[in-house]
């Protein structure tokens, strides 16, 4: 089996950490694996609910949940930047 690196920016990483990696079959999509790190309970669930505005990249591109992750990808998890 492969594996992925999920890397957390913001406030996800003082909730989460800044990175870990984790065992990964090809096929899975971003918003499967935020939906089973929620899966883990907290604080997981809370940093990453659905209810939280929370972008996803894949490979430094940022992507839509619906984007199947391969092996040996990074993926990253980012609250919305703004700026003034």
């Amino acid at each position: 089996m492969s594996s992925i690196t999920v890397r957390y920016f913001a406030s996800l990483r003082e909730a989460l950490g800044e990175q870990e990696t984790l065992p990964w079959q090809d096929g899975q999509t971003l918003g499967q694996l935020r939906d089973a790190l929620m899966a883990r309970g907290e604080p997981h669930a809370s940093a990453l609910a659905r209810t939280r505005a929370v972008r996803c990249a894949l490979n430094q591109q940022l992507a839509k949940e619906s984007v199947p992750i391969p092996a040996g990808a990074e993926v990253a998890f980012f609250p919305p930047v703004t700026g003034g």
